[in-house]
């Protein structure tokens, strides 16, 4: 197996200028002259994503035009061991688009054609540029939509929700990404076109798109995917429950499951959220709630009005003080906006907030809520929370003002302690926001030495060289063995994974 590629120090000013010119000398017969950038000022509006505590500068960014342009582009960055990051629209939260110091952005920005939609089999090809959104709003006359909706539908890409088998508000009963996408075609580190799964209900030989989906660029770079349409239900009708109890709340998530009702969508927020978004939108919360749910149900009418009876004698078992029924489709829409401007909302009540991701048994949603609430003492910063309750996927903000080097330390560990604290409950550090380079640290407490391994194993068997999205996801052996005595010298040891170090 050959080694990864050797690189120049990123700090060396001279030889990173001398390597910048080798890539563009090597890129631009490849690419229209607009299509390459490399001047700072030209390269400066991507260097991060949407978690802009840490940024980089590459040494260019390619925006190919053409799948033989991707080919070329990813050969000859190859030929000369550039590393390459793939870019949707810069949307994601862990740092996934991050790019390296010297390497290549590859932005796929104008690969944003819908290819086709077909009614009877209820699929969309579309190219990866494409918005979540617009695959539904194409496919509407048709009476078709795409399920999954991350709160960045408007605008986050169909390669980008690949790459971090993205969910939604409604993921719980339509699936992750993974479960709506059918085949994913793209190109290898090599150049080499490549397909994972099929049209058909099954595929020839492995089937690797589970593999793919969620990789978050590190196998292959996507140019195309078929995603499955579902019908546009005839109904659908929201729930706001409101509990004086934020362990009432989270114990009445569970029951909702328990009594074997599946909500199209079932999201928490805490009092401090409920505020803020308020505040931005007037979705008509319950101010007084120290939590509240948001319940929703989709079907024919019948069914509609059957699940919303037993949800909402499940939900006043459980002790809701308040519960509202959405009166018609602009009432249901309302309380959704709220929900899906909780991070806007976040935005105008502090200068920066960072976004975890972690995701817990149900059963143990107040318990997280409950520790949040004693580290928001312990690290002196507020945390305001909203939560994809219905499958324990947490998206706790932690507030906090990046001109103040002494905050983002704080809330760095801040975040690292919510993810820690969701392994130590059974669960793990990520649901759908990745692990890009904000939770390489929390990786290694939820994996052991020989699990990364087998990781990186998967990766090198793609990516020989490690040049696709290099240093994301799986930590190294020396960054661990770090970041485990840095946790022995505070005496922090609560997790059996880290008494190895």
């Amino acid at each position: 197996m050959n080694a990864p590629a050797a690189q120049p120090a990123p700090g060396d000013a001279a030889a990173r200028a001398g390597r910048q010119a080798e890539v563009v000398a090597a890129l631009a017969p490849l690419l229209p002259a607009h299509a390459l950038l490399w001047q700072p000022e030209d390269t400066t509006p991507y260097e991060c994503d949407g978690l802009t505590a840490y940024r980089e500068r590459p040494l260019a960014v390619a925006l190919p035009e053409t799948e033989a342009q991707v080919a070329a582009l990813l050969k000859a960055c190859r030929a000369l061991r550039v590393p390459v990051v793939a870019r949707g629209a810069g949307t994601g939260l862990s740092g996934g688009a991050l790019p390296h110091a010297l390497g290549v952005t590859l932005s796929l920005a104008k690969f944003n054609r819908i290819v086709r939609i077909d009614a009877y089999s209820r699929t969309a090809v579309v190219q990866c540029g494409v918005r979540n959104l617009a695959i539904s709003e194409a496919a509407a006359p048709l009476g078709l939509y795409y399920a999954p909706d991350p709160s960045s539908q408007i605008a986050c890409t169909i390669g980008g929700n690949v790459a971090e088998n993205s969910g939604g508000v409604h993921c719980l009963k339509y699936g992750l990404t993974l479960h709506n996408v059918l085949r994913v075609r793209g190109f290898s580190v090599e150049g080499e076109p490549v397909v994972f799964g099929s049209d058909a209900l099954d595929v020839p030989g492995l089937d690797l798109l589970p593999l793919v989906v969620g990789s978050e660029g590190m196998l292959a770079v996507i140019t195309e995917v078929t995603v499955r349409l579902v019908p546009k239900p005839q109904l659908a009708r929201c729930v706001m429950a409101s509990f004086d109890d934020v362990r009432q709340a989270g114990d009445a998530v569970a029951a909702v499951i328990a009594a074997g009702i599946i909500p199209a969508g079932l999201e928490m927020m805490d009092k401090p959220m409920t505020a803020a978004v308020e505040d931005f939108v007037r979705a008509g919360y319950d101010l007084d709630a120290a939590a509240i749910l948001l319940c929703e149900s989709d079907g024919t009418p019948d069914e509609v009005a059957e699940e919303i009876g037993r949800m909402t004698e499940v939900l006043g078992r459980c002790g809701a003080t308040r519960l509202e029924v959405s009166r018609d489709e602009a009432q249901r829409l309302k309380f959704w906006s709220g929900r899906k401007n909780a991070f806007p909302a976040s935005g105008r009540i502090s200068p920066d907030y960072l976004c975890m991701d972690s995701t817990i048994p149900r059963k143990r949603l107040a318990d997280i809520l409950l520790a949040i609430q004693q580290m928001e003492q312990q690290y002196g910063l507020r945390c305001v929370n909203v939560f994809h309750a219905g499958d324990g996927n947490l998206h706790p903000l932690i507030l906090y003002d990046a001109n103040d080097p002494d905050q983002l330390a704080r809330c760095e560990r801040f975040g690292a302690d919510i993810l820690e604290t969701s392994v130590r409950f059974g669960g793990t550090v990520t649901g759908e926001h990745g692990v890009g380079v904000e939770k390489l640290n929390s990786m290694c407490v939820q994996f052991s030495p020989e699990e990364r391994a087998l990781m990186l194993a998967v990766k090198r068997a793609f990516d020989p060289l490690e040049l696709l999205n290099p240093g994301k996801v799986i930590p190294t052996l020396h960054r661990c063995a770090e970041y485990g005595k840095m946790h022995v010298k505070k005496g922090l040891l609560p997790f059996p994974e880290l008494e190895r170090f």
